[in-house]
Formats: C-alpha cells, structure tokens, sequence
C-alpha cells in the first residue's frame, strides 16, 4: 500500500483546492514553461542538423574523401597506381585528375580559376558533378575537342553560354620570335554546372578532358594524383593514415578533413552551445517547481501533520511530493516532446509561409549555403532532451519534498 498510496495523494496534490488556485496556476506555468523550452530545443537543433546535413552535402558531392598526390607535383605512373589501390577493401573506386590555376577571357571579361582535368566516366564514380550539371552533360568532355565545363557564377561572370569559345591562359610561358609569351588555348564551353553556394565551387572552377589539360600544361602522360572514394567518408582519416603506412614517402594523402574539418568542428561546437543555452531555459521552469513545491508544503501542512499521525513515514511523505513534480515535469516534458516534433517537422514550411505573405528574405544562398531554412529531427537528440528534463524536474522536487518529511508535526497542528 505504501507506493500507492505515496502515487496517489501525489496525484492529487497536483491540483489545488477550490479555495488557492494560485497554485494551480503557478503548476500549469511550470509545464508550459518546461513544454516550451523542449519545443523550442528540440526545433533549434533539428535546424542545425538541417544545415549540417545541406552543407556536409554540397561538401562530400565534390570534394572526395581522399586526394592521393605526389610531393614532385605529379604522379607519372597512375596507372600502377590505380591497381595498387584496388586491392585496398575501404577504396571503392578512384580516378585521375590534373589541377592548374588559369585565366580564363571572353568578350572582355577576364576571370581566375581552377581547371581541372578528369575522366568523365571516372569522375563519375568518386564525385557528383555528372548529377550537378543544369546544362549540358559531362560526358561531352571528350579527349582533342578542348571542351570545358563552367560553374554556374563563373560563367555568368563571363557571360558565357554553351557554345561559346573562351581563352584559356596558363602561368606558363612559351618562346616565340616576339619573346616570351603566356601559353593560352581556345577552349569551347559545353556546359554548365551548379554545385550550391558557400563553398566557391560555382564561382572559382572548371572541368575539362584530362587529355586537353595534359597538353595546356605540357604534362605529358603525368597527372596530378587520384581521386578516392570510400565505403564511409567518415573513416576516410583512418584510410588516409594507412595508405600512409603503404605508399612511398613522395606520396602526399589528403582527406576531406584536411580541408573542410575546422569548419565542421566549429559547427559541431555550435549546436552543443545552442544546446547548453537552450536547456538553461529548461532548467528554469524546471526550477519553478520548487516555488510551487513550496508553496504545496505550506499549504498542505495540516495534511502532512495527519498523515503522519496516521503512520506515514517521512520517506512516504517525501515520495508524495517528488511524485507531485515528476507529474508536471512529465506532463511538461510530453506537450514539449509533441510540440517540437510537430515545429521541427513544419518548419521549412513555416518559414516559407512567412516569406511568401510578408515578402521578406530570412535565408540568403550567399551567406547561408541555403535559401531555405532546412530541418532533421535527430531522435538520439530528442531523448537526449526529454531525459535532461525529466532529471531537472526531479532534481527540482528534492529539496520542498525533503522540507516536507521534515515538518514539526506539533507546529503544524498547533492552530488548527
């Protein structure tokens, strides 16, 4: 009879008498309170899952896991190379590449940019350009044609269509009877790819026919290094250290890591401050049950008084008021855990709503990667949550139900 009975005069202590519905009150403010702050964390960091996940996206579809190169600056017999590394379990395909910084001209305009010379067929295997392309198709790179392929910004930069030939012009310089002059080449544009902003993609790089690049840099057969891709992108740090155990010294291994993990690291640290900041107001509705826990003992002193004329035991009266709290906190915690889900699962939507009818731009492409104000629920994050604030409601019953046990029996029914 004793948990019971603790359960149910718990239960009912949750609601005042008729005569103090302040109490009632103050109760139904801690559960908002606590409703709100669960609602409003579990949406905030489903907005940064939201951004992580667009940016990690845009990062892994063009930039791959694992960049082999070589200390010499190119690597001669890729070939070999290319063997070796199918034999390696974690390596699921790779592919050549040749890198080179150019001007590129036309019509006047004058732009700087990456070009880089890939296989097709083989670049589709390691990176997603092939599925970013909004005009023309990768494949149309083809070996002698001296085609090339624009970012979406580099392009309108130069006002250039596909279709159009532009000058491409390398540091290199070659002899001629006027003296030394930068070797350029006519290349013609066939097509156009978009790979999101904020990471300069669109606005800084080219593609062009490895064979084409290899002859505009006088390379000979030689390329820069390969292209990996793996099994998890994740492990690619671990697969980096150990080709580094495998290849020769000269051998230079890059990760995506190397170039992107400060910036993911810092939007890790992010989202757990968010998170810290965010449970504090948790942790202050929380802490108002103990005002109104408070307010409960004081109240209810007579009962408390005859109960325990009637046997309660102190630990029996302490139960009851720790169950009084848990009651809110779980209350609290359930409309909270509703309302979030159901705010983080709409809130794109919201958002957008909100744009349309108030003609107002929240979310720039140019300073957000996105236009929009992307979500994902992550329910390792949504217990995390619930857990924390079922600890702070029951952490905040422990004092006003330790007061309680503690009451002078004589001085409670002195007056009454």
């Amino acid at each position: 009879m004793f948990r019971p009975a603790a359960l149910f005069i718990g239960m009912r202590y949750t609601r005042a008498k008729r005569r103090n519905h302040f109490i009632s009150f103050i109760s139904l403010v801690s559960m908002i309170g606590i409703a709100l702050g669960i609602a409003v964390l579990i949406t905030v960091l489903s907005v940064m899952n939201g951004f992580d996940r667009e940016i990690k996206k845009r990062v892994f579809s063009m930039v791959p896991p694992i960049t082999v190169s070589s200390s010499t600056g190119y690597l001669a017999d890729w070939q070999g190379l290319q063997t070796l590394l199918k034999n390696n379990p974690d390596i699921t395909d790779s592919a050549p590449f040749i890198t080179g910084e150019v001007l590129l001209n036309f019509s006047g305009s004058t732009q700087p940019a990456v070009i880089s010379g890939i296989l097709p067929d083989q670049e589709k295997k390691v990176s997603e350009v092939a599925k970013k392309m909004v005009e023309g198709e990768l494949s149309n790179l083809k070996p002698g044609e001296f085609g090339i392929v624009l970012g979406e910004n580099l392009a309108a930069a130069l006002n250039a269509r596909p279709g159009d030939k532009i000058s491409v012009v390398t540091p290199q310089v070659s002899l001629s009877p006027a003296g030394l002059i930068p070797r350029f080449k006519r290349f013609t544009v066939v097509g156009v790819f978009h790979a999101g902003n904020g990471f300069g993609f669109d606005k800084s790089l080219g593609f062009a026919s490895l064979n084409d690049v290899q002859k505009l840099l006088g390379l000979g057969d030689n390329v820069t290094g390969l292209h990996l891709a793996t099994k998890d992108v994740f492990a690619a740090p671990r697969i980096a250290a150990d080709l580094r155990q495998q290849l020769t010294r000269t051998a230079n291994i890059t990760t995506w890591a190397d170039q992107f993990g400060e910036f993911f690291r810092a939007v890790q640290l992010e989202k757990t401050m968010m998170f810290f900041i965010l449970l504090l107001i948790i942790a202050v509705a929380a802490f108002n049950l103990v005002s109104t826990l408070m307010m409960v003992v004081s109240e209810k002193e007579a009962d408390i008084a005859i109960l325990r004329t009637y046997g309660a035991t102190p630990h029996m009266i302490m139960t009851v008021f720790i169950v009084q709290g848990a009651i809110i906190g779980l209350f609290g915690t359930l409309f909270g855990l509703i309302g979030g889900i159901l705010l983080a699962s709409n809130v794109t939507e919201i958002v957008n709503w909100i744009q349309t009818v108030f003609h107002v731009q929240f979310l720039s492409s140019n300073v957000y990667f996105v236009n929009y104000l992307p979500s994902e629920i992550e329910f390792s994050d949504v217990a995390t949550i619930c857990c924390v604030a079922l600890l702070l409601s029951l952490i905040a019953t422990i004092f006003p139900a330790y007061r309680a046990s503690k009451m002078d029996i004589v001085e409670s029914l002195r007056y009454e």
